[in-house]
């Protein structure tokens, strides 16, 4: 059960982010209250705040069709095919697999006002509460926090379009707005959070579950520091371990472990969990990619109240990356299969059920039965309903189209709700921090038996023992990009993984090829996206990405 605090939180995100969501810099927000009679106590001053964390709420959400979606759908881990006339949508998905997109593609614009409502949420709360005339005594505090929150939306900007607006004052004339250059970007970015750092709050607790602590900003250092290669071109490896270290030898996380229970309904219990984005049903919505990515006739196996949509599925050659390994036990007529690394769980691949999908997703799953009446069917077409991982064109109006693709349950659908599940969207999570400190320590060449140690802890977890710890020899960098694909699928880093290999080796990652239908890219543009064209519109100072 979610504690009263978490309760309580979520429910002034939902009311504040409602009454004062904003997309453009310069829009004013109103309140009932005069400003000097508001910030003066503790829970003022979180429903002060509440709107800079609310407008984190549309990054991570699946049908907001924003932040995670494009940076999903471009990389190789996610896939949105066209099944008869569904999810065609004027081919806007199948530009962003194929890497054929323009500026004119509305969840790229999405991306970017998700992001500049955040920026704009914070510009306005910070120029409020410098401002008062009766500051909190806690304002170094606030302030901090709510710099290095916005530092967070900053880097995604950077990291997605490069040439951003840099705007870090509210009374800033809109009119007058340029691009600022990506390496400009990252020098704010990297000088906020670390002139922030001493005054934030270094506790793990209910208190500041869901908000900006210590272990927050080293960790979107870690981040900037891994890809610092691809934003400036000069590589900082020693900075990433550094950070990575901030982390793992803080002693306030520890690997979960069931690698399930980080993603679960009830995942403010993990212990690995460094920064979600919570969600709850009927307070905080948003959580619904049970729905976006499982058959319609699959609601019974999850007891949901109502039929999913049939869209977001990984390809054959993506889910070869997992080891599908397992072991299979009888009972009354029914054949049972437990995959031997638990990761494996998380997609649906086969015949699907009507009997309710027991947690966590790897042990006991039903793969044949003498009951007929257990047996799924896809009712538009008859057929069973069987799950196929290989997909061999982008749009199809076949009847068999409809079940192409595996499906992803990593954040377990939540049964007897409508829609909005309960799990919160991690963000940043030791997993991630201790495969990075890896991939650095074997980039730079320093400690490669400390890369070796780590991958196997988290592989370790994975398999329940050290029974398939690998040695030296297999750790190359291409096995870590295949250990992060296991560990972190549809975590919303796979496009930012794939580019970083690139710049680093010069190897086609992100650009390569890709069935169905993705060409090799012709050049490096497709690294970041294009300054949304109704962007350009409102603003005719802002420049255009090259290639766009």
């Amino acid at each position: 059960m979610r504690s009263i605090f978490h309760k309580r939180i979520n429910y002034v995100w939902l009311v504040l982010v409602a009454a004062c969501s904003c997309t453009k810099l310069d829009v004013k927000n109103y309140s009932a209250v005069a400003n000097d009679d508001f910030w003066q106590t503790p829970d003022e001053i979180a429903a002060g705040v509440a709107p800079a964390y609310g407008a984190l709420q549309p990054l991570p959400n699946r049908s907001a069709y924003g932040v995670w979606f494009i940076n999903s759908c471009t990389s190789d881990e996610m896939i949105v095919p066209t099944r008869g006339g569904n999810w065609a949508d004027g081919g806007q998905y199948e530009s962003l697999w194929e890497h054929t997109f323009t500026a004119n593609n509305p969840y790229i614009n999405n991306a970017w006002s998700q992001l500049y409502t955040g920026i704009g949420q914070i510009n306005f709360i910070l120029s409020v509460l410098n401002n008062l005339s009766d500051k909190p005594a806690n304002l170094d505090a606030i302030d901090a926090e709510l710099r290095v929150l916005r530092a967070y939306f900053y880097y995604m900007a950077m990291d997605m379009y490069g040439n951003v607006p840099l705007v870090a004052d509210y009374t800033t004339n809109p009119d007058s707005v340029v691009n600022s250059s990506r390496q400009t970007v990252y020098n704010f970015v990297e000088s906020e959070v670390l002139a922030c750092l001493p005054n934030l709050n270094p506790a793990v607790s209910n208190a500041t579950y869901g908000r900006v602590t210590t272990w927050f900003a080293h960790a979107l250092l870690a981040k900037l520091y891994l890809n610092s290669q691809v934003y400036t071109g000069n590589p900082r490896w020693a900075d990433c371990i550094s950070q990575c270290d901030s982390i793992i030898n803080s002693g306030n996380y520890s690997l979960q472990t069931n690698y399930f229970d980080n993603f679960s309904p009830t995942n403010e219990s993990s212990t690995e969990n460094i920064f979600v984005i919570p969600y709850q049903n009927g307070l905080i919505s948003g959580n619904d990619i049970a729905w976006e990515n499982l058959h319609g006739n699959n609601a019974p196996s999850f007891l949901l109240q109502q039929n999913p949509w049939d869209g977001f599925v990984s390809t054959a050659d993506f889910y070869a990356n997992f080891d599908t390994t397992s072991t299979y036990t009888t009972s009354g007529g029914n054949t049972y299969r437990t995959y031997v690394d638990s990761r494996s769980g998380q997609y649906l691949i086969g015949q699907q059920f009507s009997s309710q999908f027991t947690y966590p997703p790897n042990q006991n799953v039903l793969v044949s039965t003498s009951d007929p009446s257990l047996i799924l069917t896809d009712q538009t077409s008859g057929l069973n309903l069987v799950y196929t991982p290989d997909i061999p064109v982008y749009s199809s109006a076949d009847p068999s189209f409809l079940l192409v693709g595996v499906r992803n349950i990593k954040y377990f659908p939540e049964p007897n709700i409508p829609y909005d599940q309960d799990n919160d969207i991690v963000v940043f999570r030791l997993g991630d921090i201790m495969l990075m400190k890896a991939e650095a320590e074997l980039r730079s060449g320093t400690n490669t038996g400390d890369a070796l140690n780590l991958v196997n802890q988290i592989r370790e977890r994975a398999y329940g023992n050290s029974s398939h710890d690998i040695t030296s020899s297999t750790l190359t960098l291409d096995y870590l990009l295949a250990e992060r694909a296991r560990e972190l699928t549809w975590e919303g880093w796979r496009r930012q993984d794939l580019i970083r290999y690139e710049v680093a080796s010069g190897t086609p990652y992100f650009s390569a090829p890709r069935t169905p239908q993705k060409l090799q890219d012709a050049d490096s543009h497709y690294q970041i996206f294009p300054i949304p064209t109704i962007q350009m519109t409102s603003n005719p100072l802002l420049t255009q990405n090259p290639g766009y």
